[in-house]
This record gives C-alpha cells, structure tokens and sequence, in this order.
C-alpha cells in the first residue's frame, strides 16, 4: 500500500505559490473590535483548515494498494455406468465398477478440499452423459452400472455444453476406454478431445478392467456367417463362417447350420464339430446343403449355449436366402458337331436360369442314341426342346407323339436349320408335321449319302431382320425403342444361309417374325398350350464371333424365355435390393427398388411405393428418392431385434407392375458384453491429445491433490486506486469550516 500525490497540472510549484498565497491571508487578522482572544483563534483555526483542505485537493492523493483472488475453475469427473463396468477382470476378480468405487473413495478427502476452492463437476454416462450429486468430495454414484452403450465422444460433447463458459481445471475420465454406440451417439471421442486441447483443459483418463475382455473368461462366438443370397432349388448352397473361442481349450463345439422351414421354425440342416486348441482361437466353418422349395427363408448358423458362458447372444448370426425355382430345364438334341451348337450352348450358360441338358444322337449309328428319349419328352420334364440338324429316323413314332402331346401340354419348341431339318430331315410325315408352324415338302427329303440339296436351301450371305411384327416380338428386342431395334439387328453380320422355309406353307395363325428378303426365316406360332418356333438359320455364331455376343446371348435367351412363356410372368420384373441382410440395432440400411420390362432392360417411369414391416407386424411406409430408372430409400430406426421385411410394390401407367419383397435382420446384440475387453490405446490417445496424463485408478488421490496445488495461474493480483480528495466528507468537511466561519463572522458582526 502506499500513497500518492497528483498536483493539479502535475506542478507542485502552483500548489506550493496557492499555499504561500493563501497563508499571507491567513495572517491578515480581521479587525478585533469586541473580539476576544479565543474567538480570533477559533476563525484562524477554520480558515486554516479551509486553507489545508484546498491544498489537499490540489494535491490530489490517492492510496494505492494491491488485491490477490483465485478464478473461479471446475474439475470435471466423467464416469463410465455402463454393463461393461460390471466385468470381474480387476485384480482378484473383482469388477471394474467395484474397483471404480474404490478409486473414489480413496481421493475422498482430496476431492472435499478441491470442491472447497473449486466447483466439483461429477458426471455419470452410458449413452450420453447425466449430473451426478455430489456432498463435498463425495460422489453419489449408482449402486449397479446399468447403461446399454458406452457414448464416450458423446459424453464429452454434453458436458461440454453444460460447462460452457467455465473454466476448467482438467478432466478426469474414469472408463474402461472402449467407445461401443450406435447412431447418433458414435461420435468418435477424438473430436471432444480437440475441443478440451484448444480450450487448454487437459483430460487425465483411468481406464479399468483387462484388454482380453472376455478372452480371460468363457465365451463362443460366431463372428462371420457367409452364404450366396440367391440359389436355385435343390442346388448346394455353400455356407461358410467363422467362430471365436475364448477358453474351452480342448474342447470340441458343435456349429450347427439351421434353415427355415416356416415363418418362426428352424430345422437343423447340417453340422460340423470344431476342435479348440488355443483360447481366442478363430475357427472356419465350410458346411451346405440343398433347398427343396423356392421362396425366402432365414439361414441360421449357430453354437448351443456353453457351460460357463456370461454373454450368448453372440452364439449365433442369420442371414436370408433367396431360393428361386429351378429355372428354365432345356433339352437340346443336335445332330452333327456343328460351330453353331456350341455357340447356342455358351449363350444360354450364360444364363444362370437356364439350364441346358446337352444331347448328340449320330441316326447312322443306333449306339449314340439315348434310350430315354421318350421318357425325357413327358410333359414337365424340361420346358423347352431344342432339335438341331437332327434327322427323324433318330426318333421312334412313339417317342414323335410323346414330344407332341408334350407340346400339346405346354413345352416349347423350336427347330433349328441344318441340312436334315424341317422337309430334308424328313419331318413331313412324322407326327410333328402338325406341331411346326411351317409346312414342309416329303419330296424334298435329304438323303444322307446324296448331294446336298439347293432347292431346300437359301445361299448365304444373308442379312436377317426382323419383319414388322417382329420388331416388338418379344424374343427378338436387342432394344425397348422400335427404331433403335431395327438399327440394331442392320448392323448384325449376315448368316451363311437357311433353310428354305415357304411362305404360302405357313400355317394358319402362324407369325413370320424374321425374314430376308422374300425368304422367312424366324416363323412361330401356339399349338394348343405349347409355344413352337421354325428358325430355318443355323450361323448365328457369326455375330458373336464379330463382337455381337451381347446380341447373340440376349436372342438365344430371349428365344428360349419365349418358348417356356415366361415372357408373360410378371414375376421378377418389381426387384428390391439389399446390399446386407444383416444389421446390428439402429444401424443404416440402404436399400435400391426398380422394375425391368419384358426384356431385361430397367423400366423407366415406374411409380413406388415401399414399406416396413416390424418384428411386431407394425408397418410404416419409407421415403424413396429417384436415381435414373431406380429409387433408393433408407431405414434408420430399425432398432429392435427381430426379422424385418420391405415390401414394394409398383406401378406403371397406372397399371400394376407387381410387388416384391425382401427380408432383413436386426440381430440381437449386446453391445456392452460381446466383447467388453477394455482399450487402453484409445485412453492414451485421448489423454496425449489433450495434453494430460494417462494414469493407473490409484494414482487418482495424488493427481486431485497435485491439480489443486498448480493453480498458480488462477492468481489474480488486481491493483486497486482510492482516492482521498474526491469523496463526500471531503467536499461536506470543507463547506462545513467555510459556513462555520461565516456563521461565526455575522454572528460576531464582523461583516
């Protein structure tokens, strides 16, 4: 403290000439009259005080004097509530929360004298952070750790809004380091850390239990479960997965493969046992079998519940397969070993839909020809037979009329161009005369000896195109737009030739699709409940072999879905598609709707309209935004265990296009004890970031009493002016002495 002087212009001369002035008048002695002695010295007494006063008010003191405070600061403690606090992995067994109460207890004292100074800021949080009370250095925490996630960035960004504007002391996180949440409360600690380093509120962190987690206990899982989503019946669908083993060294576990039968029942299907040699150990799983019915049904892989096991909704993971039927059963009786057959054949294998049973029968040699043959041509035996250049002394008249009554029934069939086909081969008088859409001359009869017939033949090259009414025939679309059809099949290579098919043959109702020129080449009509094709060509391996095999495999596709009448079915055509069919709780599934024309090829201007169906038969419709011919949509509160489905259906001209629908899986996850081993790493990193210290729970009491004691920075020396002139009583002193003299002079009548 000390006292200072701040003359009026800073000139202590003037203050020093107004004292020499005003003392000369103090010795002017008024007149005495009748005044005696001790009134005189009562008026120098109070003009000499006025004097003083002025002379202290042109002076100006001030005393000056220092004052030292402690800023307000709060020290934040974040503790972790949730399941996996309950985890016996301290010493002795003994859970991480039990030895968090005790950490506690022991910085007691220490956190009573810090919450004297400072404000103590006590947090609990699982998936977000809730104010704990607090009775001086005493924590009420709750008696069990109950949370279901462990929000550990969501935590931080809480208590950072509930202590804005503070400033803090540091923050202690006592966790057992392992962030485990879903959307929205995943945001990655590592952000709040960045906060607390520019806020310079370092974060010291304790982390509790073992990082092996369960790994020192007993535990199964299964951890991978991959299967194809789509399979076609009675096709080996292949299974494979993966099992971790925490214990039960020397043990063997049964996996067990489970696939649905109806909705709600699952029947064991397959099983391989499993030797554990190490704890920890992964253990693939290779296992199959073959679906008997088409639809969509749940596949299961799973471990039975083991002795000792503290967690088991991790045993198992589903998944959802889609088990389509058999497809298209084609039957393809050839001739000779011609290129254009083994072009055919690759086109349709191409076709995972499609399969093809092959058969070369040689009519000059009995050996090669199959004894079944009327057995394979039943009705639903294959959908379609395809004759190649295959002459009809290969066939019984029994085994004509089983084809045709085949036919008759259903089954498509198409012949194709050969030098042994249609009239050549003979056929004008067998019992498929009446089958073929095009009549046929028996004196046109090729013998296999003789010379190759020109009248039964057209010479190549020739250029094939679709007629009128053959441009927007299904089975030959290589585009949805007329004229880009028509351009398509122009640039087409030309054949080496056909059969010479007559038009004034056809038969009634018969549909010439395809000529060249004046000569038909692609003729097609029904035969009762069968679908029959002519196709006098047989060089269309020339396209592919010129860079058309696109055009090659969707004619011969085409083709063939025509002849089996799966032109009609709108089966198929409205299409969901899931990227997953597994989801833990709360997590994003995206999911991609649209339709196909006839063809293939993506409908365009197709209208949709999807919904959700929960576990518990509650629906709620979804949200769909176009992307070109396809809408996407999204699912984000898919948050309760359970089998989920997404129904679409879909229009098109205001007609309806048909429904499809796809199941999902929400499995049931502890997220808290599937795998509560601790991550000491992410404790490090947060402390590092933020410019603290990673430290061991019993190392809490010395870090309390050590943030209380560096606080020096928190000092605040404020200097503090008070000025002696320029108050009340001064001013009130000085008018007081100027009226007592005036007072006292009227009074005494010196004036």
């Amino acid at each position: 403290m000390r006292l200072t002087l701040n003359p009026i212009t800073d000139s202590y001369l003037l203050v020093g000439a107004a004292a020499v002035v005003l003392v000369a008048l103090l010795l002017v002695r008024p007149r005495a009259g009748n005044m005696g002695r001790w009134r005189q010295v009562g008026l120098v007494a109070l003009r000499a005080g006025v004097i003083a006063l002025v002379l202290m008010l042109m002076l100006r003191p001030t005393l000056v004097y220092t004052e030292t405070s402690r800023q307000a600061a709060t020290l934040v403690m974040l503790i972790d509530q949730s399941r996996s606090m309950s985890v016996r992995d301290m010493l002795q067994g003994k859970p991480r929360w039990a030895a968090l109460n005790e950490a506690l207890k022991a910085a007691e004292d220490d956190l009573r004298q810090i919450a004297s100074e400072f404000e103590l800021g006590a947090y609990s949080f699982d998936r977000t952070a809730q104010r704990l009370p607090t009775e001086g250095g005493r924590i009420r925490l709750p008696e069990d750790p109950a949370g279901e996630q462990t929000a550990i960035g969501a935590a931080l960004e809480e208590v950072l809004r509930q202590e804005a504007g503070k400033r803090l002391l540091g923050v202690l996180l006592l966790s057992d380091g392992a962030q485990r949440a879903y959307p929205p409360f995943d945001t990655p600690p590592q952000t709040a850390a960045a906060t607390l380093r520019r806020l310079g509120a370092p974060m010291y962190t304790f982390p509790f239990g073992q990082s092996r987690g369960l790994g020192q206990a007993q535990d199964v899982a299964v951890t991978r479960l991959l299967a194809s989503p789509t399979v076609f019946v009675k096709n080996r669908l292949a299974v494979s997965g993966e099992v971790r083993a925490d214990g039960y060294v020397n043990r063997t576990l049964p996996v067990r493969l489970l696939f649905e039968t109806e909705p709600g029942k699952m029947q064991l299907v397959a099983q391989q046992d499993v030797q554990v040699t190490t704890s920890g150990q992964l253990l693939p799983v290779e296992l199959d079998f073959a679906p008997q019915l088409p639809g969509e049904y749940k596949l299961t892989l799973e471990v039975p519940p083991q002795a000792g096991e503290l967690v088991t909704t991790n045993n198992q993971r589903s998944t959802f397969v889609n088990v389509l039927p058999g497809g298209l059963s084609v039957l393809y009786l050839e001739g000779s070993l011609r290129v254009e057959q083994r072009f055919i054949r690759r086109a349709l294998d191409a076709s995972p839909d499609i399969q093809v049973d092959y058969v070369r029968i040689d009519p000059q040699r009995p050996e090669t020809r199959p004894g079944d043959l009327a057995e394979r041509f039943k009705p639903g035996k294959y959908q379609v037979v395809i004759l190649g250049d295959l002459d009809s002394t290969a066939f019984t008249e029994p085994e004509m009329n089983q084809l045709a009554d085949s036919v008759r029934r259903g089954t498509g069939l198409i012949m194709l161009g050969g030098f042994h086909s249609f009239g050549p081969g003979g056929y004008a008088t067998t019992p498929l005369a009446q089958v073929l859409p095009v009549g046929m001359d028996r004196f046109s009869r090729q013998q296999f000896d003789a010379p190759i017939r020109e009248d039964a033949h057209v010479p190549g090259p020739i250029q094939m195109m679709p007629t009128p009414l053959g441009l927007s025939h299904f089975s030959l679309l290589l585009s949805a737009d007329r004229r880009a059809n028509q351009a398509a099949w122009s640039k087409l290579p030309p054949l080496e030739g056909a059969n010479r098919l007559q038009r004034r043959l056809l038969a009634p109702g018969a549909i010439e699709l395809a000529a060249a020129g004046d000569a038909p080449l692609l003729v097609a009509h029904t035969y009762s409940a069968g679908r029959v094709m002519a196709f006098a060509a047989d060089s269309t391996w020339r396209w592919w072999m010129q860079g058309f095999d696109n055009e090659h495999k969707r004619f011969w596709r085409q083709l063939i879905l025509w002849l089996a009448r799966k032109d009609e079915s709108i089966e198929g055509r409205v299409w969901v598609r899931l990227e997953r069919r597994q989801f833990a709780p709360a997590e994003r599934v995206d999911f991609t709707v649209g339709a196909q024309a006839a063809t293939g090829e993506p409908l365009q201007g197709a209208r949709f309209e999807a919904k959700l169906v929960a576990p518990d038969g509650t629906s709620q419709p979804l949200d769909l935004v176009r992307q070109d011919a396809e809408m996407l949509g999204s699912i984000r509160d898919a948050k309760t265990a359970g089998d989920y489905a997404l129904e679409v259906t879909a229009t098109h001209d205001q007609q309806p296009l048909g429904s499809s629908r796809a199941r999902f899986l929400v499995f049931e996850q502890d997220l808290e004890l599937d795998n509560p081993g601790a991550d000491f790493a992410t404790m490090q990193s947060l402390a590092s970031l933020t410019g603290g210290e990673a430290l061991a729970p019993e190392e809490l009491p010395a870090l309390v009493r050590r943030l209380a004691a560096e606080t020096d920075e928190l000092l605040v020396e404020r200097e503090t002016k008070r000025s002696l002139w320029d108050t009340w009583s001064v001013f009130l002193t000085l008018v007081g002495l100027l009226s007592a003299e005036w007072f006292l002079r009227k009074r005494w009548g010196l004036v």
